[in-house]
Formats: C-alpha cells, structure tokens, sequence
C-alpha cells in the first residue's frame, strides 16, 4: 500500500490563528521583531489591546448619555444655551466617530480569531508591529496605505 500524505489542516498555516488554548500573556509584555509575526502572544496582545480600547469608548460613550441627559434644564441666557448646544454637537460628532472605530474594532478582533490580523489586505505582507502599536486597526501596511492616499487625493483633486 502506498503511503498517504498527509493533509495539511487550515489552522496548521502560521499565518492563521487556532482555536488552541488560552494564552496567558505576562504583564510586562511587549511584541517585539524577534519574535515569529502574529505568534500566539502578539495575537493576544493586540486582542486585549483592542477589547480595552472597545471597553473605553463604550464607557466614554455611557457617560455621553449621562451628561446629555444632565444638562437638559433650560439655560435662560441665549449665550449659555447656545455654547452648550455648540459642546453638545461637537460631543455628539466624537462619539459618532467613536462609533465607526467601534466597528473597525470588532472586525480587528475577527480578523484575529481568522489568523488574517496584522497582515496587510492589499499585498499581504505582515504590517509592522510599531504600525500596529500605534494604529492596531490598520488594515494596509505603510507602503499601501501612502499608495491608497495618494489615489485618493489623486481622485479628490480631480
């Protein structure tokens, strides 16, 4: 009988994540270049990096509502009533920018659990980890991303 090879598994491929145990993180833990890329630690890191970061901003966005809600008394003087009507709106623009970073959050987190986290959706090439440090939902690597804003201006002076 000939020998079978063996089929190579999907969670098997470095590059996507598995549904392996836990990985307990150390406190003082920093991902660094001489580490294998989007090794289980470094997934775990900007996994709790980006779950606390969700956590802030719905926070942030509780306390929005709270001080809303608070400050609905009438004002009698048209300057006092418009400043905080001009503080309203602003607060209001934040959180809806906070709301779309909310998804760019969660998509961060299932490209994590998909093992496709940290790797750059145009060229596929791993994004640097002081990009990720800085902008953990970043999708494109420096180079695409400089590429990406280049036709974008390109296409918006046009």
């Amino acid at each position: 009988m000939a020998a079978r090879k063996k089929k190579k598994k999907p969670n098997e491929d470095p590059k996507r994540a598995s549904k392996r145990e836990p990985v307990i993180l150390p406190s003082d833990y920093s991902p660094s270049e001489d580490e294998d890329f989007m090794n289980p630690l470094q997934r775990e890191y900007f996994r709790q990096k980006l779950i606390e970061w969700h956590e802030e901003i719905l926070a942030e966005s509780s306390q929005t509502i709270v001080n809303l809600r608070e400050e609905t008394n009438q004002q009698p003087d048209l300057a006092d009533r418009a400043s905080i009507e001009s503080g309203r709106l602003i607060e209001l623009r934040s959180r809806d920018r906070e709301r779309k970073l909310l998804t760019k959050i969660d998509a961060a987190l299932r490209r994590i659990e998909d093992g496709s986290y940290g790797y750059c959706e145009e060229t596929g090439d791993p994004i640097s980890l002081s990009r990720l440090e800085a902008r953990p939902v970043a999708t494109l690597g420096i180079d695409a991303q400089k590429r990406h804003e280049r036709l974008e201006k390109s296409f918006n002076d046009e």
